[in-house]
Parts: structure tokens; C-alpha cells; sequence
């Protein structure tokens, strides 16, 4: 079937949920079958253009683990080939410039640091290229591919060392920094991750950056003389959120001259692009500091040599992803967030010409691009995330990862809803329905809230909601103010206010719904993870209409998080100062109106979440249990915000589908 959107060629090779074809005989989606789904990811297109590899994330139960390998698939369609085995993970996939070998990144053997490792793309062993005592975080390939550009962290002595029994000794955290905390890091030291150079078959790596600093997200230029990198090298890089486009020679030593500066901008300058020329560099910039995380990025262009940036489609009011320049240089790509999606859009480097390349109904989360050809990583509502391709204005399916396991599945529709809320406010979400929806009836429903604040529901394959369809529930998936994609002003609107204005927005979905004559108004369930659950927290101490609540991962009693969570800084552009500003932390504190909860709650998190501590969740349990009130704490042991062991996934689904089904199905009945 050939559409054409926007003048754009879509060869759709897989069924949308709406279609009446596809529903014969199919099952509605379980526990079990978002478990055996896969995830795709990093695409890189090798340098002849034939060929993508990427990575294929599985669960494996059992186990109790998940496991990632390297795939490649010929970018003109074909069978996809596994390159790395089962046994151990494999990441970062990455071509060596002469088309030969697939670099990647694994420590094959439990207890081994993580090092660079080369196959054949023909296949064969792998063979071990470094032997970093600390381990590798990151490796990219020169232009020539005479050398291999390292991420490092700095080594601890016990690193150095071979004295297994010392090794083993617990050792004290020694805390000297501002910022001394972050989820799944523990407490910070002073040991920096900085950059080196190895030229392969050597056996030592060459240090080419130094100090007190984090230096990320490097990139070669064309001609492989320079290497330009992320670093906040500022007098304090806790005390800020500044960060700035750097650049070193790639034959810098200690003795040398370090990096020079690239931006001045005062705020956060990352994901640096190099023009095929190298002259200019494109780059993701934030202007606005005063607005933290709610402001839009930007997207520039710089000179290499220095000079004046260029901010491009300056009034979109979008963000954009990290870009990337065409091979002839005359077009910058990027992916753009917008209304509910997630396209591919490009610009000239003059700011001109601006185009929506690859607008429509879907999320892309990344891409690649090689010559005229563009690999994206796509994703619809009825879709998992797969490789695409994409040449001459046609989309091709390349990668069909979960196609055997959704093909079989009777998937719940997902409508795009459009609604004012109480304050006139347009605000945008989605209604997924149960796979067999009949209009006549009245569905128990779900008020499902995202993370963030900053982020949006989109077009997009989501877990959560097919399987609460599957159990027969109508789910709201909705983007209220504090949301992206629709503007700074419409995601700034909550700053400091947080419960006031997305409140409002969610329960007008919620009332949109009840009008629309699909929705059952005695029995409603609201629930989320991070600011879904924050928001969960505001929801149920303001109205008492939901019958049941599921709260991950959310917070409490504000003031209590500083110095316990990692957001000290921006608890502090936001919020001001603990013991200066109290009222505003306790203005949107939960808790302090804990005690209006009459909905049965289900508390949940991760026992060292250092992003959203377990100990809001405790806080709040503990209050209503105090009051006599249903509630339940489940604390997930080693886990941090995201919950990884495949069985703890499992459990959380079971435990989201009991505590629903008993207390909105069952009005709370007891079987």
C-alpha cells in the first residue's frame, strides 16, 4: 500500500491498529508478550552505504537479565544478520573507515571491564582491541582510521592494582563536590571521564584532555586533525548547568597546549556536528537560563575556527535533536518534536529553506545518514521502534523485529483528542481504546501520566497503555502544560507551580472523555512513573473521583529532597533556596495535603533512585497508613529510577493490573 503524506512516499509494510484487516484471530496483548518484545536501536550505516548495523536489546526472564547484540541488514532490504552471540552484551556499534571491521563495546566475561572489541563484518571471532584496566565508556573511529578516539574514565588506585583481597574491602565515599550525588553513578568523586587516542595494535592509549571536568560527546573532523567535545569548564561546573563546544588537536599531549574554547554561550552548548568541509560546526544550544529544563533548544552553526554562532529557525520554538550535516554540506538534518510526534526536519546552514522532511504520525528517536540515504529509527502507535529506509522520498521498512510477535496480537486503537482546558488552554493527548471498543458502552479508564515534566506522549509504540486495553480499560494519554512540543510558553507554565495548571489540563481530558459518552465517571484510575507520579500525587489530593491510584517514583515533601536527590542545582534555579524560599517548596509539596487522600494508592520505586528517592514514596505510605487509609509500598531492591530486572518488570505489570482491577474494575471488592 503506497500513501503519499506531505508529498512524501510511505511504503507501510506493517498494519496500524485501526485497520479492520490484520484482526483475525489474534489475541489481545499480555505481560508475557511485552516481555518477549525487543528493542531496537543505533543505527549506523557503513561507509560504502550498503549495510546498517544496530542493536537488538531482549529480556530474558529466566535469566533475569537483559542482553543487547550488534544486527546489520542491507540498507536496500534483505535478512538481517546477527554479528555478535548470545552470553554477554555488545554496544555502540561503530564502522572502521575502510568498510571492513564492526568496532563495539563489551566485557564478555562477568566481573571483565567493558573494552573496544573488532569483527569482521564477514563474521568470525571477535578480537579484543584495548585493555583498559578502568574500562572504555565510548569509541569513535578517525576519518583515516589510523586511530581510535577513547572515552576514559580516570582510574582508581584499586584499578591499578592486582591485590584482589584489597579490592574486595568496602571502601568510604569521600564527598568534597557541590554536586555529589546522581542515579545510578552513587555518590561523585573527582575521577573524569576525559578523552584518548589509541592507535590500534598499540597497547597504551594517549591522554589528550585533562582537569577537573567531564568531556563527552566528541566528534572527529573531517580531515581527522581535531576533535571537538562537550565540557563545562567553568570555575565550579557543579554550580551551573553551562556547558560548551571544545576543541583538541587530535596530536595533543600533556605538554601541549590544551583545548581551545568554541561557544561562550553561558548555558548548555552540546551535540556538536562537523560540515563536511570542517568549517563549521552545528551544534544544540539553550539561550534562555533563567527557564531550566522548560526551555526550548536551538539549533546553530559556528565556524571551527571561532567567531559568531548562527541560531537557525530561531523562531520555531521546537526542540530539535542532535543534527547532522548532508554530504554536500548544503543541508542540516534533524529530528524536531512537535504537536504529538517526532519527524525529521532539515535546513540550510544560511537558516533557510527549512523543510519537514519526514512529517506524519510517528516518533523518531534517531537516525543516520550516509550520502543521499537516511536510516530512521521509527516507531507508530501500532508499531515497535524498527530501521526504516529512506531515498528519493521513500520510506522502506528494513528491520521487522517484532512483526511475528504484534502480528498475532489484537492491538488497542489510539486517536489523537483535541480539548480546551478550564481556562480556555488548547491542549492535545491521546485516547487508546480497548481492541474490541464498542461505542455503546462505558469503559473503566485510566489517566496514564508521562514523565518529565518535560517530555510529550507521541505517536509511538507504548506498553503500558496496550496492555491496560488488553484488561479492557479506555487510557488517556495527555500532554498538559510542562509538556514539549508545544512551545517554551506552554511547558514553562508550570515553573515553580507544579499541580496548578497541569492539574487542571488533565482532569479536562478527563471531563472531554466523560462527554464524549466512553467513559465510565465511577470508575476512573489515575496513575505514572517520575512526574507521572508526581503528578498522580497532586491529582489525588485534590479530588477525591478516581477510584484507584498508582503512584512510581514520585516525590513528596520537596524540601526534604535537597541534598538527598541529584537535582540540587535546579531544585535551586527553580525553587531559590531551602531555608530562604521555603514557601515555595511547600506550596508544591504533596504532602502537606496528604491527608485529603482518600484514594486507595499504590506506592512504588526503586531502593536507590537517586533521582527520585524511595524516600518520598515512604513518606507518603507512611502518612496514609497513619490515617488508616488503603495504601501499599513496593520497593524494588538495587534499582534506580528505571526498573531493569526483567522479573521486577514483570512484577510492576502485575501489580499495576491487580491494584486497578480491584479498586477501579471492582469498585474494591475482594474476590
Amino acid at each position: 500500500m503506497k500513501t503519499v503524506v506531505f508529498g512524501i512516499k510511505l511504503l507501510v509494510l506493517f498494519c496500524f491498529p485501526v485497520l479492520a484487516v490484520c484482526q483475525e484471530e489474534k489475541t489481545p496483548i499480555s505481560i508475557t508478550d511485552l516481555l518477549q518484545l525487543k528493542t531496537v536501536q543505533d543505527p549506523q550505516i557503513s561507509p560504502d552505504g550498503q549495510w546498517v548495523a544496530y542493536t537488538v536489546s531482549e529480556m530474558d526472564l529466566k535469566e533475569d537479565k537483559t542482553e543487547k547484540r550488534i544486527w546489520m541488514v542491507p540498507i536496500k532490504g534483505g535478512e538481517a544478520i546477527a554479528m555478535t552471540g548470545k552470553g554477554y552484551s555488545a554496544s555502540q556499534p561503530r564502522w572502521s573507515p575502510d568498510n571492513k571491521y564492526l568496532s563495539f563495546l563489551a566485557a564478555k566475561k562477568e566481573g571483565d571491564k567493558q573494552q573496544v572489541w573488532t569483527l569482521h563484518r564477514r563474521g568470525g571471532e571477535a578480537q579484543q582491541l584495548t585493555k583498559i584496566p578502568q574500562g572504555v565508556g565510548g569509541h569513535e573511529w578517525s576519518p583515516k582510521g589510523n586511530l581510535l578516539l577513547l572515552s576514559i574514565k580516570d582510574p582508581k588506585p584499586e584499578e591499578l592494582t592486582k591485590d584482589e583481597e584489597d579490592d574486595k574491602k568496602i571502601k568510604p565515599y569521600v564527598v568534597d563536590r557541590l554536586q555529589f550525588k546522581q542515579d545510578y553513578e552513587g555518590y561523585l568523586d573527582r575521577y573524569r571521564t576525559h578523552l584518548y587516542l589509541l592507535k590500534p595494535g598499540d597497547s597504551t592509549a594517549v591522554q589528550i584532555t585533562f582537569g577537573d571536568y567531564e568531556d563527552e560527546d566528541p566528534a572527529w573532523s573531517p580531515n581527522g586533525n581535531e576533535i571537538a567535545f562537550v565540557s563545562n569548564r567553568s570555575e565550579n561546573p557543579d554550580a551551573n548547568s553551562n556547558t560548551d563546544i571544545w576543541i583538541v588537536s587530535s596530536e595533543s599531549s600533556k605538554k601541549e597546549k590544551g583545548p581551545r574554547k568554541l561557544t561562550i554561550n553561558p548555558n548548555a552548548d552540546t551535540a556538536p556536528a562537523w560540515s563536511p568541509d570542517g568549517k563549521y560546526i552545528a551544534y544544540n544550544t539553550i539561550t534562555d537560563k533563567e527557564a531550566i529544563w522548560y526551555a526550548t533548544q536551538k539549533l546553530a552553526v559556528i565556524p571551527s575556527s571561532g567567531g559568531q554562532p548562527t541560531l537557525l529557525a530561531n523562531e520555531l520554538d521546537r526542540n530539535p535533536g542532535a543534527p547532522k550535516f548532508s554530504a554536500d554540506g548544503k543541508k542540516i538534518y534533524f529530528t524536531l518534536e512537535e504537536s504529538g510526534t517526532s519527524i525529521i526536519a532539515s535546513i540550510a546552514p544560511s537558516g533557510k529553506e527549512f523543510s519537514k522532511v519526514l512529517p506524519g504520525n510517528h516518533s523518531v528517536a534517531k537516525f543516520d545518514l550516509k550520502g543521499e540515504a537516511i536510516v530512521p529509527l521509527l516507531s507508530t502507535a501500532g508499531q515497535p521502534y524498527d530501521l526504516f529506509s529512506m531515498e528519493g522520498g521513500t520510506l522502506k521498512q528494513l528491520t521487522f523485529t517484532n512483526t511475528d510477535l504484534i502480528a498475532d496480537k489484537k492491538l488497542a486503537s489510539v486517536e489523537k483528542i483535541h480539548f480546551n482546558s478550564m481556562d480556555g488552554t488548547a491542549i492535545e493527548g491521546f485516547v487508546v481504546k480497548p481492541p474490541d471498543f464498542d461505542p455503546s458502552k462505558k469503559y473503566p479508564t485510566i489517566l496514564w501520566l508521562h514523565g518529565g515534566p518535560v517530555s510529550q506522549y507521541q505517536f509511538e509504540f507504548d506498553g503500558e497503555p496496550q496492555l491496560f486495553a488488553a484488561n479492557g480499560y479506555l487510557t488517556l494519554l495527555i500532554n498538559p502544560r510542562g509538556s514539549s512540543g508545544y512551545g517554551q510558553a506552554f511547558s514553562e507554565a508550570i515553573f515553580a507551580d507544579w499541580g496548578n495548571k497541569d492539574y487542571q489540563d488533565v482532569m479536562a481530558a478527563v471531563d472531554h472523555v466523560i462527554d464524549q459518552g466512553m467513559v465510565d465517571p465511577d470508575r476512573l484510575g489515575v496513575g505514572g512513573w517520575s512526574y507521572g507520579g508526581i503528578l498522580t500525587n497532586y491529582v489525588i489530593t485534590k479530588t477525591q473521583r478516581f477510584k484507584g491510584a498508582v503512584s512510581g517514583a514520585s516525590e513528596a515533601l520537596y524540601r526534604a529532597n535537597y541534598g538527598h536527590d541529584h537535582y540540587q542545582l535546579t531544585w535551586e534555579m527553580e525553587l531559590g533556596l531551602p531555608w530562604e524560599n521555603a514557601a515555595a517548596w511547600e506550596k508544591i509539596s504533596p504532602f502537606n495535603q496528604v491527608d485529603k487522600i482518600t484514594t486507595p494508592t499504590l506506592w512504588m520505586g526503586g531502593e536507590e533512585d537517586w533521582n527520585v528517592p524511595i524516600l518520598n514514596s515512604e513518606q507518603m505510605y507512611q502518612a496514609m497508613k497513619r490515617l488508616g487509609r488503603e495504601t501499599q509500598l513496593v520497593v524494588y531492591p538495587g534499582e534506580h529510577h528505571g526498573i531493569s530486572r526483567p522479573t521486577f518488570i514483570k512484577d510492576r505489570f502485575e501489580r499495576y493490573l491487580a491494584w486497578f482491577k480491584k479498586y477501579v474494575k471492582e469498585g474494591g471488592q475482594t474476590e
